[in-house]
């Protein structure tokens, strides 16, 4: 389901000047990168991510659904943009050693399949990191009304209930608190 109107389409030439990476060095140490390692950013937008991870692994695609976001990672060298819902992506099962989301899973129309779907393309022994606004704080929840308000189909998770939608999947999962953001950290 596509939101009302394209926010991120609008923004795409001046996302990163208003949006920057909270911590790229944390992403780096918690992706535990092998240089002959593939990589996913999975709804990764610009690329003001995983811009960050090159260099640290022989291949680092960025999926994203708005084309003009897309458009502004092709101009990042080592990054591969793919055009994709996360709820559908097209890769083969296991493709990945590592999937990033940052800042995305509040965005995406049915965060379950999102889940489903980065669990089906991350191999066996790889490992996914999410990261998101943690709802419990003031801050993220006027952030929360204002995205409602804009009409974006935002949708805020505790990190314990982003936790649960891996339910029979992993056990080896666990949440890092950062400020106002939540590390979901889980191993396939």
């Amino acid at each position: 389901m596509k939101p009302l109107f394209d926010h991120f389409s609008l923004l795409a030439p001046f996302y990163e000047f208003f949006i920057r990476p909270k911590n790229p060095a944390k992403i780096s140490s918690l992706a535990q990168l092998s240089s002959d390692g593939i990589i996913l950013d999975a709804g990764g937008g610009t690329g003001r991510v995983a811009q960050y991870l090159r260099g640290k692994a022989a291949q680092i695609l960025v999926a994203d659904e708005s084309l003009k976001m897309l458009q502004e990672a092709q101009k990042k060298d080592g990054l591969q943009p793919v055009l994709s819902l996360t709820e559908n992506l097209p890769f083969q099962n296991g493709t990945f050693d590592c999937i990033i989301m940052v800042d995305t899973l509040h965005h995406v129309a049915d965060q379950q399949k999102t889940i489903d779907e980065l669990w089906r393309i991350l191999k066996p022994g790889g490992r996914l990191i999410i990261e998101e606004p943690d709802i419990h704080f003031l801050g993220v929840k006027f952030i929360a009304i204002a995205e409602k308000l804009a009409l974006m189909r935002s949708h805020f998770l505790s990190p314990q209930q982003i936790l649960a939608l891996f339910q029979g999947k992993s056990s080896m999962g666990r949440v890092e608190l950062e400020d106002a953001n939540a590390w979901i950290i889980i191993e396939k």
